[in-house]
Formats: C-alpha cells, structure tokens, sequence
C-alpha cells in the first residue's frame, strides 16, 4: 500500500489533504491511479475543484515512473474525472461523479479558485478541451489561436463572407477571381516576393499545387532532386507520377551545392524541390548564399526549382524566397495551411511565365476543378483587412514560446531551427534507435514521428520530429516532460516504466 499527502489550491492558504491509496492490484498502475481518483471522488475524498499534485511529485510519493502517472491522468481526464487548466494544474471536474456528496462541494466551494503561478499571469489563456489532444506530437500544425478579440474578428470575416453565401456556392473563375489573386499578390510582398497577377494561381492547397507542378514537369521516369530529409508529400506525390527522388545531402545551411551540381553534370533532374525556409522535418533555414548558390546551378543545368514555402512567413527577417533570385525559373508554392491555419486548404501557386498558367490550368481542372470558393473569400477578406497579418503574428509568437519550452526541457544542444518553427527536430541520444524510442513513447500513448518518414536515401539516421502546435501549452509540455524522462533513462529500462 502507498500513500500520498495532495493538497488542493486555497485563496486562503488552507490545505485540503488527500491520500492516494493504490493497493495491490493485478491492473497496470496507471489504471490503478485513475480508479483510485474515481473512488476518492465518490466517497469525498477528493471534492470537486481540488487540485491534484503534480506528475512529477505523484510519481516519487508512490514510487513509480513519471509516465506512469502521466497515463494516469489521462485516463482520468478520458473517463472525464479531471481537467488540466493552464498555468494553474489538474482539478477535479465539477459534477463528474453523481456520488460527490454536498460536502465536498462546500469544501471545494471553500478552497476557492486556484491561483495562477506568477509566471503564468500574463499568459493568453487557453480554451481547447483535454478530449481535443491526447499527446499526440506527430501532425504538424500551427497553434489554435485562442485569443478572444482575434477570435471575434476572424469570425466577424467569416459572418462577412457569408453575405455572398448565394454566389460562393456555384462555380468560380479558375485560378481565383482578380480580387482573390490581388490578395495573394498582397501576401506574398510581405514575404519579399513582387509578383504580378497574371502569373499566380489560387489553388486548392500546396499539395493540388505541387502535383500539379510535377505533373507539368516531368514524365513517368524521370528524377527530380530533394532535400535527402524531405516533406512526406513529396515522396508520396513522386510515387503517384512515377517519379524517381534523389536524395541530396545538407549540412547546417541546407542542400550542398557540390551534391547538387554532380547529379547535375552526371544526369540532370528535370527538377529541384526544396523546402528552404524552416524546412520539414530538420528546421534548416537555407542561407541566402546557400540559395544563390542553388539557382546558379540550376541555370547553368536547365533545371527548374519547385520552391515550397510553407513556413517561409514565419520568421521575422529571413531570406528571401528563391523565386525572387530566379523568378525565370522557380516555380513558387505560398501555402498558408501552415501559418494562418490547417484547415484553411489554399496555396498561391506563382509560375515563371504567364504561359505556365495555361499550362498548369488543364492539369489542376483535372485534379480540384477550383479551389473552395467559401475558404479563397474567407483568406481574401482576411489579408484585405489585416486578420491574417495578426493570425500569423499570434502563431509567431506562441511558436516562439513553445520553441523556449521545448528547448529548456529536451537534452541535447539546441536544435538548429530559427525560434518561430512549431516543429522540433530531435536527434536521439547514443543507444537509442528510433523504433525502439517511437515504442517506447507509443506505450505512454505518445505520437511523434521517426526519420523513416521523410528520408530519400537509406539508412535513416536515427532522429524523430516532434510536433509542437497540436495540442495546448500543457499538454505539449506534458508531452515534453514525458520525452524528457524517458531519454533520461537507459533504452533497456524504459519499457519497464510502462
């Protein structure tokens, strides 16, 4: 039998004591922690409102691992027992179990609400509910934006938008209306990119732009250059084309131009994809010599350059885009899935020649017909009126504070990412693999996302991506904690902790 003294938050500075009692039992501790939550809430030993202990201080009273009672408390919050509230701790649900009595309500009544940690006081605060994020590290996305007024005005855009709901239904022009592609013109000179509007088209996300692009590039068997670390979509779009990727090796300030300009000499590639800005999976950020180095090569080969911006608006004062060294010869996608939303399915595809656009036009007919009328309204109303300007600020920044968390909490030297990515790359200590990390996390139910997924050239070094935009602030530090300790340990105990 183990027991644990909790107290409960107080306005008053009164403890309310509670003691975990975990008998033996033949289910697994986890479970075992969360029953006994559910039990002491019925009985009234844990009233509604009391703060439970944290992870950590849970995990060394009862002797057992940090992710042990990590998967405890989300079983708890599954079965709607607890709720985790940022900056201030885990509390019991109000009215989660028909059997707390009228004491324990007056008790909690009592402790009042949990004061926030100085720390925390002026941070936004955050609304997504534990159901929405089950620690789940692998999807790559920005952070919801949770503040009120930037809510309200987003939605004020939408309830805009929805006055023409009659015309938006039917059948758009191809390639956006000239309102719409005068947006995108507008959103791209902020990223440096003076374009005009008869050379860029509204597509239906980066992934319809950059099929459509590949498909307009090359044939069945040809090769077309990548990052060795490259975007997933990359390589499952070549597979469709029956396109063959090769792999070019970086260093820290991206792709290697000698790499680039062999394969080059030996046999040219009818194109090279790159994701130059904050790149995915690894963070590097091509260096402006880097890019001029790149699109020389490319010139003086013939090779056309699919530039895949999808970060690319996310720092502050990086370098320009590639298609402002070359506009002849670079084929620029501008998604914006990545930095105003994921579900907002809209990319500015900005070809070389206007003669492109005719070119490409068949091809995205046949794949989208057009880009969703309601979603192209809602980012032109948006960037006309500068929401999205603040969107992409409110994600800058949370991004910026997730990165200083994450840095503080992980082992190892920093990563080489500028600080306003919302993804973290993570080589793994010596005696780690992969597989055996991913288990090992997959066990605390913990999703990430290992280098096999975005590697052109084998073996796959043996590196994980971590995502973290998907879930709030706590659940991602949580989840950081959780990553934290488990590299702490020797791979070969790891599993024991589970």
């Amino acid at each position: 039998m183990q027991t644990l003294q909790g107290q409960s938050p107080s306005s008053v500075g009164r403890p309310h004591p509670w003691h975990a009692v975990i008998h033996g039992s033949d289910k697994p501790r986890y479970v075992a922690i969360a029953d006994v939550i559910a039990d002491d809430m019925r009985n009234g030993r844990l009233p509604p409102g009391a703060r439970l202990p944290a992870q950590r201080v849970l995990a060394e009273a009862l002797e057992v691992d940090f992710t042990t009672v990590a998967r405890g408390y989300q079983e708890a919050q599954r079965r709607g027992l607890i709720e985790s509230r940022v900056g201030a701790g885990t509390f019991v649900r109000d009215g989660a179990q028909d059997g707390v009595g009228e004491g324990g309500r007056e008790a909690a009544a009592l402790c009042g609400p949990a004061p926030l940690p100085a720390a925390e006081t002026a941070a936004p605060a955050f609304g997504r509910s534990a159901a929405r994020c089950s620690a789940d590290l692998s999807m790559n996305l920005p952070p919801d934006i949770e503040d009120p007024d930037l809510l309200a005005r987003m939605r004020g855009g939408l309830v805009d938008v929805a006055q023409d709901l009659v015309d938006l239904l039917r059948y758009q022009e191809f390639g956006g209306a000239e309102q719409d592609r005068q947006a995108g013109v507008e959103w791209l000179a902020l990223r440096g990119l003076p374009v005009r509007s008869e050379r860029l088209l509204v597509c239906a996300g980066t992934h319809s732009a950059l099929h459509a692009v590949l498909g307009a590039l090359a044939k069945p068997g040809d090769r077309i250059c990548a990052e060795d670390l490259t975007y997933p979509g990359l390589r499952g779009l070549a597979a469709q084309l029956g396109l063959e990727v090769v792999g070019l090796p970086m260093d820290e300030d991206g792709i290697l131009p000698d790499a680039f300009a062999e394969v080059c000499r030996t046999r040219p590639p009818k194109a090279l994809y790159c994701n130059p800005t904050l790149q995915n999976p690894t963070t590097i950020t091509l260096s402006a010599e880097r890019r001029q180095a790149l699109v020389d090569i490319a010139r003086r080969h013939g090779v056309a350059i699919v530039e895949d911006d999808a970060y690319g608006a996310l720092p502050v004062g990086g370098p320009v885009p590639m298609a402002a060294l070359a506009p002849d010869m670079v084929f620029y996608i501008g998604g914006v899935a990545k930095v105003l939303g994921a579900g907002l399915r809209l990319a500015y595809l900005v070809v070389p020649e206007a003669r492109h656009v005719w070119q490409l036009s068949a091809f995205l007919r046949a794949t989208t017909v057009m880009a969703s009328p309601l979603t192209v309204a809602l980012a032109t109303r948006w960037i006309g009126d500068g929401t999205a300007q603040a969107i992409l600020a409110a994600i800058r920044a949370e991004s910026t504070l997730r990165q200083t968390v994450a840095r503080s909490i992980l082992p190892g030297p920093a990563p080489r990412s500028r600080p306003e990515a919302f993804h973290y790359w993570l080589p793994l200590p010596a005696g780690w693999s992969r597989s055996s990390f991913a288990a090992t996390l997959r066990g605390a139910k913990l999703g990430i996302v290992v280098s096999d997924a975005f590697s052109v050239n084998s073996p796959a070094p043996e590196a994980v991506r971590l995502c973290l935009g998907g879930c709030d602030r706590d659940g991602t530090r949580g989840a950081l904690d959780m990553i934290a300790h488990t590299l702490s340990r020797p791979p070969e105990l790891a599993s024991v902790f589970l």
